[in-house]
């Protein structure tokens, strides 16, 4: 789109003409007092940023080259003497003009940089659920929207602040109205969900905020607020302590709530060279929701959860790989084993259009140990067979469709559940 000069400079500001106060004569035939940018077109030419034309004129309604303009944003770069505020202005427009500027010999890498300090990260997706307990005749539906912004704003080479905010709707769900009545407006709730500082150095990295221990291959994808740290490179060791919120993970008290949250810590070693990837990792939970009876004491109560969980993969090929893990609630005295082995063949790829992936795997989820399962075809509290696929029908656009036929571990209840996801990814 072309510009003008006048619209160019004087809107855009580029040397802070806003905030400075104007004692320079105007040189310009064709630019009188009682203009709207007067003062910004004399400063300007004072400081030797626009020059105008041979003829005394500055011709503020013609319209500019990107060449033109990228000489004037030279002249303005080489200012010392500007605000934080104008300096910043100054860095975006040499960003936007770096190939006019590298042509003039000016170099912007820095400033391309520090222009663009945050970047935006982020999703829409529509999810379908159906859960069938077929011994008993049950059926339950549903479906949600999410909405989801992932900020990361550079702090400095080493540090970044990273966000997670979510808005889901479930459109199952009405709302009241305003007079009490019901209506068919779906309930929406809008909640940041992940907020931490990182750190990152040469085979070392922190975490402090609310953020994941991610493990999402087995059942520790969770959130909590708390400090992380991990050293090392082929060889890693992590550990982490904090709060985990108690709807973020499964109790066993039939919903009665005594402890709105747990304490948590957790420690492991990773490996990973090539094809391999594997880890042992030890996890321990305090609260009174947890309530199991203790091993060879029947007769009491323990309210720690203490997770031990090995896990590996292994990647054949770029078509073919395993993957699975192991964990034992060693507090717990019943469902207190989980376990999953899965095969998988490809996979979508978001940036590429027409891949696809499909996958089948054996899983038993003992409800005391899969605390924080976020698996959608076989559920913590079930066993069984599970299979899907994705696909990438046009670029960043994923589906994903998952089937699990299984068991319930507490009533032997044959189980069927569906799982169907459309991602839309930016």
């Amino acid at each position: 789109m072309k510009k003008t000069l006048v619209s160019a400079l004087t809107t855009a500001l580029v040397v802070g003409a806003a905030s400075t106060t104007f004692a320079a004569a105007n040189p310009f035939s064709d630019v009188p007092a009682d203009h709207w940018a007067y003062d910004a077109v004399s400063q300007l030419a004072a400081d030797g940023v626009i020059e105008g034309y041979g003829d005394t004129t500055f011709r503020g309604n013609q319209n500019i080259t990107r060449y033109e303009m990228a000489q004037m944003i030279a002249k303005a770069m080489a200012k010392s003497d500007v605000s934080a505020a104008d300096k910043a202005l100054i860095d975006k427009l040499a960003a936007e003009f770096s190939d006019e500027l590298n042509n003039l010999g000016v170099r912007v890498s820095n400033l391309e940089r520090n222009a663009d300090m945050v970047k935006w990260n982020g999703k829409a997706e529509y999810t379908y659920w159906s859960h069938r307990d077929k011994d008993a005749s049950e059926k339950h539906n549903d479906d949600q929207l999410l909405f989801r912004l992932e900020p990361t704003a550079e702090v400095n080479s080493n540090w970044h602040v990273k966000a997670r905010l979510d808005a889901s709707t479930d459109l199952q769900q009405d709302n009241a109205d305003v007079d009490g009545n019901h209506g068919d407006s779906q309930d929406t709730t809008v909640k940041l969900k992940r907020v931490w500082a990182q750190g990152d150095y040469n085979n070392f990295q922190v975490k402090l905020g609310k953020f994941a221990q991610i493990d999402d291959d087995s059942i520790f994808d969770t959130t909590f607020s708390g400090a992380q740290v991990a050293f090392g490179n082929k060889v890693t060791f992590t550990a982490g302590a904090g709060r985990l919120d108690a709807d973020d993970y499964v109790t066993t008290k039939n919903d009665v709530v005594t402890d709105d949250a747990a304490n948590y810590q957790y420690a492991g070693l990773g490996y990973a060279d090539g094809k391999f990837v594997g880890g042992v990792d030890y996890h321990h939970l305090n609260a009174d929701d947890f309530a199991y009876e203790k091993k060879n004491a029947k007769d009491q109560i323990e309210d720690n959860a203490n997770i031990w969980l090995v896990k590996a993969a292994y990647q054949f090929d770029k078509t073919n790989g395993l993957n699975g893990f192991y964990a034992n609630n060693t507090s717990a005295d019943d469902f207190d084993k989980a376990w999953s082995a899965e095969y998988d063949y490809k996979g979508a790829e978001a940036e590429n259009k027409g891949t696809w992936g499909a996958w089948a795997a054996y899983r038993h989820l003992g409800q005391n140990t899969a605390l924080f399962s976020t698996f959608d075809a076989i559920l913590a509290g079930q066993k069984g067979w599970e299979i899907g696929t994705n696909y990438t029908p046009f670029k960043n656009i994923i589906a994903t469709l998952r089937y699990g036929n299984g068991k319930d571990l507490s009533s032997d209840n044959k189980v069927e559940n569906l799982f169907g996801r459309v991602e839309f990814l930016f």
